[in-house]
């Protein structure tokens, strides 16, 4: 078998070939790799011993220059390492640039732009919507079903998997306290989202309709989007989140173009309201806009949630043409989540909110009870999605551990 070839079945096989930016020793450069199995390949240094005309696009210490070229390029580069990781003719030049992933550092794969959270999932929505909104006859708000809903985040925060996440301090005021209190927050959440990565920019004063999606969007990647919950809730109204959710957000160190995931591609739920012409998926010029991630969230090793991406009503491409509709402009490295995924059944929520019922009933853990995170707690995000031929297209795990403030 040849260096390069990985376990029948790995769901990083070739067929995959995520991004990421690694260091192969302490205080070495930086540089852009690809992973293959239990290794990362040293993409700009196999481009530029084979010649490839797309060296210096790899040979970067960011992914950015690759994000910014383009579709073309995109296309162009991605056969390019199909070809070295499977044609033996490359086997030698291929060995002499495979790390193992073991021995490796990972870094934040680009430089993030800006940072859009969004709210995607009717069923995370619904949910929210009867924890704090009890006797409301419609637990979604009145624009709910019309538009994708948004706020901006702090690109600053955008960390990658791995970073331990500092407890936040805030404001907070519980419904019987008589003034609010500052202190770390007692109510810390997770939000298992997607993320999608932002390559080709577009103009100021132009909008990106949902035709253009994959002209611009290079990747996507699993994102945790950390909330206090306490401090979200004190300060939301009028303007929304703040610092509740500005402290942290984590992403994957493994960037998984959409290229890779066309077997994965699927409708997304039937709409139950006419959308307007801009978020308008059902006519035929635009592509399914769904995807089918199978997610997992585990605390401390134990799986406490299964959500299922393809149940998310708002598809990525709407949320990026509502995203510029007003003319905003995209930035290479711009990054918009999904917002937290949840599916129809308990065992489905992606937040602690939702599985604990805003703590009403604590999840057993093997350690204990939790009903929010305690200082020391390890969240890991994994998920796959279906490839070609029954194979799995795995997306690069997104972890991280609180810590005291």
């Amino acid at each position: 078998m040849p260096p390069f070839d990985v376990p029948e079945g790995d769901p990083f096989g070739p067929h995959n070939l995520p991004y990421g930016v690694f260091s192969p020793s302490a205080g070495a450069e930086r540089r852009v790799g690809v992973r293959l199995g239990d290794r990362v390949l040293d993409a700009g240094a196999v481009a530029t011993a084979l010649g490839s005309p797309d060296a210096d696009l790899l040979a970067r210490p960011t992914l950015n220059p690759l994000l910014a070229a383009g579709p073309e390029a995109w296309s162009r580069v991605r056969n390019a390492l199909t070809t070295w990781a499977t044609d033996p003719a490359h086997a030698a030049t291929v060995a002499a640039h495979l790390h193992p992933l073991a021995d490796v550092r990972l870094h934040l794969p680009f430089e993030v732009a800006d940072y859009v959270d969004f709210y995607a999932s009717e069923n995370h929505a619904r949910n929210v919507g009867r924890i704090f909104r009890p006797d409301a006859a419609d637990p979604l708000t009145p624009n709910w079903k019309h538009l994708p809903i948004g706020y901006h985040g702090r690109a600053g925060t955008v960390v990658v998997s791995g970073t331990d996440v500092v407890r936040p301090s805030g404001q907070r005021k519980g419904p019987g306290d008589p003034e609010p209190v500052f202190g770390p927050s007692v109510r810390l959440d997770i939000e298992a989202e997607v993320g999608f990565v932002v390559g080709t920019p577009s103009a100021q004063g132009a909008s990106v309709p949902l035709t253009a999606f994959r002209e611009h969007v290079f990747g996507l990647c699993l994102l945790n989007d950390w909330s206090a919950r306490d401090i979200q809730a004190w300060e939301y109204v009028p303007l929304g989140p703040f610092l509740g959710k500005s402290f942290a957000t984590s992403v994957s160190a493994w960037i998984t173009p959409l290229a890779a995931l066309e077997h994965a591609r699927v409708s997304p739920p039937e709409r139950t309201h006419p959308l307007l012409p801009y978020l308008d998926d059902s006519v035929p010029a635009v592509e399914p806009g769904g995807y089918d991630l199978r997610i997992s969230v585990a605390v401390n090793g134990q799986v406490v949630s299964e959500p299922p991406f393809s149940t998310m009503y708002w598809t990525a491409a709407q949320q990026l043409a509502h995203l510029t509709v007003n003319g905003a402009s995209l930035r290479t490295g711009d990054l918009y989540a999904s917002g937290t995924v949840s599916g129809p059944a308990e065992n489905q929520r992606g937040s602690l909110l939702e599985l604990t019922w805003n703590g009403r009933d604590p999840l057993e853990l093997p350690d204990g009870k939790r009903a929010f995170l305690e200082d020391g707690d390890v969240v890991t995000l994994s998920a796959w999605a279906p490839g070609a031929d029954g194979t799995r297209v795995g997306l690069g795990e997104v972890s991280g551990r609180v810590v005291g403030s």
